[in-house]
């Protein structure tokens, strides 16, 4: 007898497969509109194994690849049809879609790639990494003091381009035998000096407060998330307040794991436009676009979980407040930044409006708060971040030269690509 579970399993099933030869077809067409791309003509590749659902990853770094591509042509490695169709739309540099290993190896043999970036950690990245001649460099989609910033697989990588020493003394205590004056090359965040857009409001005396929570997460170890334990009572208080305007910004996740996460999602987002309702000079922001600058830069306060976003904020020097999780399994880095941030405690939701009052009026917060910059960042500087980020990759060109130079006599006609039928790639 074929259960319910079953059939909803097989009409997922006929869905997915529909959805993926539509993506296809749409896909094939947009590449046959663009044309080819040109051949040995790109130096740099960004390689990105994942679908639309985390192109954050990738959205974060599209205005500093762009700044870079000035100088040394880049270009984006995208496997999954879904992934491809919105880098198309959205991506400031050009895209090549790479679904089977037979197309990255066409695409290697075409261009002139010396180096390859990484956002992520897929485990498809090592059908990338399997091509020597090159550097691999993990980049990462942002700095912060969760355990994903600790994997032992930052080792696999040639270098990493890390985003100051607090980065350094946090891999430090994890990495045995890991050669970090030469591998780990701090950059700052050149992000930062991107941090803008148009704004959705226009500006008048309230307060902005940026609420920009994690997802709920896959485990109790990485359980960050606010939305269902700070968000709500947080939120309504919030836009109780003649004060202050909200942005909200979930993360794109959201719900993904916990429907109840997602309920309190929705309730935060039908609150908003509640109150905006009610009174529209209000210009409450729900926003779920592509683009994260001008929420970091035009934000008087941040509210955010921990994730990137405590140090996405934290580049642009202005004040934040970290929620403390719920979850007493939840792992904290507390011998960094965590261990004398401003925490916002369930209990203390309600009373937001005063807490911020006073967070925003304490000049001890303010100057603790800038040497934590310096040590997460280095010198903020505007354009400072930027500079390091192309001196990093001068260096590894250079290096890419001198060791092309070394081995020029080397076997013109030594295998790099390997044929492996086994390998099979998900649209």
């Amino acid at each position: 007898m074929v259960s319910s579970k079953d059939i909803r399993l097989a009409a997922k099933l006929v869905k997915d497969v529909l959805g993926s030869r539509k993506a296809q077809r749409v896909l094939t067409e947009r590449l046959a509109a663009r044309g080819p791309l040109p051949t040995q003509h790109f130096k740099i590749a960004v390689y990105f194994a994942d679908g639309p659902v985390n192109l954050y990853q990738m959205r974060q770094w599209y205005k500093p690849l762009a700044k870079l591509a000035e100088t040394w042509p880049v270009v984006v490695l995208s496997r999954t049809a879904g992934g491809t169709i919105k880098l198309l739309e959205e991506s400031p540099i050009p895209v090549a879609y790479v679904r089977k290993v037979a197309n990255l190896e066409r695409v290697i043999a075409e261009q002139d790639i010396r180096i390859v970036l990484y956002v992520n950690q897929n485990s498809r990245n090592f059908q990338m990494m399997r091509y020597g001649r090159r550097w691999h460099v993990f980049i990462n989609h942002g700095e912060s003091d969760k355990m994903y910033m600790t994997t032992n697989q930052f080792k696999a990588y040639d270098y990493s381009f890390v985003a100051g020493q607090a980065a350094v003394d946090r891999l430090g205590k994890v990495l045995w035998d890991y050669d970090f004056d030469k591998r780990a090359i701090t950059i700052g965040r050149p992000q930062a000096d991107h941090y803008s857009g148009v704004l959705p409001y226009t500006p008048d005396n309230r307060t902005v407060v940026l609420y920009a929570p994690t997802w709920e997460g896959d485990r109790a170890a990485a359980a960050y998330g606010s939305i269902a334990t700070h968000g709500v009572s947080l939120v309504t208080a919030l836009l109780q307040s003649p004060r202050h305007r909200v942005v909200y910004r979930p993360h794109p996740r959201s719900g993904v794991v916990d429907h109840e996460y997602g309920v309190a999602n929705k309730q935060i987002i039908n609150a908003i436009t509640a109150a905006n309702a009610r009174e529209s000079s209000a210009q409450h922001i729900v926003d779920t676009g592509p683009e994260l600058g001008w929420q970091l830069s035009a934000a008087d306060v941040a509210i955010v979980d921990i994730s990137a976003m405590v140090y996405d904020r934290l580049a642009s020097g202005k004040p934040l407040m970290v929620t403390r999780p719920q979850n007493p399994l939840a792992a904290i880095d507390r011998s960094g930044y965590l261990s004398d941030c401003e925490w916002l405690g369930v209990g203390d939701t309600a009373g937001i409006v005063e807490i911020l009052d006073e967070l925003t009026s304490d000049g001890t917060a303010e100057e603790r708060l800038r040497g934590w910059v310096e040590q997460y960042f280095g010198d903020p500087t505007p354009g400072a971040p930027t500079a390091r980020f192309h001196a990093a990759i001068e260096h590894l060109m250079g290096e890419w030269d001198r060791f092309a130079a070394i081995h020029a006599q080397d076997d013109d006609g030594l295998a790099e690509f390997v044929d492996d039928a086994s390998e099979i790639e998900e649209v």
